[in-house]
């Protein structure tokens, strides 16, 4: 434990010195070897061509399911509407299987939506497994060319050096790979 945290107070004494250059110096990140990357998984999946081909398209259904919602939500206002007409004209036996006829509509279409919805979910997690699945080749050649031993995500870190995060380099190299995903490498 001694080990490690004597590391811990080495990087920040030379990021310590670091921060205090002569002023006509511009400042740079210390380049550090070390066997622990990290790496930011959101901006992988955000910044990458690949990644944002797989948005693209999700936020595509979104969009249409969206419009789809609005368009029901109005055809209901309009059906509600004349529904709230006819309660003063027509005997209260009637109305109400009117009215329980639409509220069990609402009913169904509101399944309808939170299907679509969950579907749309299961979409997001598919296309985030199916990048993963793409780019952990990359990444793991990318981790053995820098003699690390473990890439950890760069949101589970308190301090870090940012020479450690390797998160532009391989947003890069998954570009320069993979592309937009719709060439195979």
């Amino acid at each position: 434990m001694q080990r490690v945290f004597g590391a811990v107070m080495i990087c920040f004494a030379g990021v310590a010195g670091a921060q205090t250059p002569p002023a006509e110096k511009p400042v740079t990140a210390p380049v550090v070897q070390s066997t622990i990357l990290t790496l930011d998984q959101e901006a992988l999946f955000s910044r990458s061509q690949f990644g944002k081909a797989l948005r693209a398209t999700i936020a595509q259904d979104a969009s249409v399911a969206e419009a789809e919602t609005r368009k029901i939500d109005a055809d209901l206002e309009v059906e509600e509407r004349d529904l709230t007409d006819k309660r003063a004209k027509l005997p209260a036996d009637q109305f109400r299987l009117l009215a329980d006829a639409f509220d069990t509509k609402v009913k169904g279409l509101r399944a309808q939506r939170e299907a679509a919805a969950s579907a749309l979910r299961e979409k997001e997690a598919a296309a985030r497994q199916k990048f993963v699945a793409a780019v952990t080749q990359i990444i793991g050649d990318y981790m053995v060319e820098r003699g690390a031993t473990a890439i950890v995500d760069k949101k589970a870190i308190i301090v870090s050096l940012l020479s450690i995060d390797i998160t532009t380099e391989i947003v890069a190299l998954i570009d320069q790979k993979l592309g937009d995903g719709t060439v195979k490498p």
